[in-house]
């Protein structure tokens, strides 16, 4: 797993690639976020078109994440999720609490609201 980032009118996007399977790099991902919560950046864009699988693990990274977030006052978005992915929140039911949107535009859009 891999990531990388830009700020996009006050939003950290995260790009992430390969899979989340509770590597050490996943803590990379929280410490990196954690940081800019720190200097008050607290909504984000989770761009996983390129995560090919995701386990329990990666769930709760992404869960933690958006723990953090929103007891910041902010909010986290998931764009593009494969279809593998989309299934996953589904069956754990977390479609019903993570925002899905289908490209960055959306998510800024989203998240300037």
């Amino acid at each position: 797993m891999e990531f990388n980032h830009n700020i996009n009118d006050n939003v950290l996007e995260l790009f992430v690639s390969g899979d989340l399977l509770g590597l050490s790099k996943e803590q990379r991902i929280l410490d990196f976020v954690q940081e800019h919560i720190e200097n008050q950046i607290t909504r984000c864009s989770i761009d996983i078109s390129d995560v090919g699988y995701m386990n329990s693990t990666g769930l709760s990274l992404l869960i933690r994440l958006l723990t953090r977030l929103r007891n910041q006052g902010g909010d986290l978005v998931l764009v593009s999720p494969s279809d593998q992915v989309k299934k996953l929140l589904v069956i754990t039911k977390l479609n019903a609490i993570f925002s899905v949107v289908e490209n960055q535009n959306e998510a800024i859009g989203f998240l300037q609201k």
